[in-house]
């Protein structure tokens, strides 16, 4: 996974690359799928969700730019698995789930695997963690409209990175926010960003 599918496809940093190849995605998907773990496409694991492609997951982890250092948000938990790799590479992480079965799975995935250093929340990841605020970086793995809702961009450390799929236009791109600048990544697909607001 890690040469065929992640440096070939411009995934260079070398601890991004190390915690993607350290977690075990086949723990982290339904049992019945676990063969097709590794393979290079999105996964159902319930609830409507999916735990994205590899390379995504790389991508994103790569975009926040982390030391190691960092405490980092994470909206959306899904199965577990992006949560893990961020939690090799930050020195604590975050991660809201708005669905109670799916971070109930996650946390014992993660629990069981010995991520010690991943709090996993079930609420509204719009509204993010405020009483763990600020962060030195936040990954949002649905699609927000237009922008990333606010409450999440407040809660950016200064100089730290936001990493949010954003519907423009009709199109899905991943967007890296930071300081006040945007830049566009790539086109995307992800299950749309949903606050309580909106229910």
């Amino acid at each position: 996974m890690v040469e065929r599918q992640l440096r070939r496809r411009g995934i260079e940093d070398e601890r991004v690359l190390a915690a993607m190849a350290e977690v075990p995605r086949e723990l982290f998907v339904p049992e019945d799928q676990r063969r097709q773990a590794y393979r290079d496409g999105a996964l159902r694991i319930g609830e409507g969700q999916t735990i994205s492609q590899p390379w995504i997951v790389a991508c994103m982890a790569q975009l926040l730019e982390l030391s190691g250092h960092e405490r980092v948000l994470e909206v959306g938990t899904g199965s577990g698995y992006a949560a893990a790799v961020l939690s090799r590479l930050a020195r604590e992480v975050v991660t809201i789930e708005r669905y109670p079965a799916l971070a109930e799975t996650a946390r014992a995935a993660l629990g069981q695997l010995g991520y010690g250093n991943v709090e996993v929340r079930v609420g509204d990841g719009t509204r993010g963690a405020p009483d763990r605020a600020p962060f030195g970086g936040i990954s949002v793995t649905a699609t927000a409209l237009d922008d990333p809702p606010p409450a999440l961009v407040d809660q950016l450390a200064p100089g730290a990175a936001l990493v949010c799929p954003v519907k423009r236009g009709g199109r899905e791109l991943l967007i890296r926010f930071r300081d006040g600048e945007t830049e566009a990544v790539a086109p995307v697909r992800f299950v749309p960003l949903v606050s309580d607001e909106e229910d």
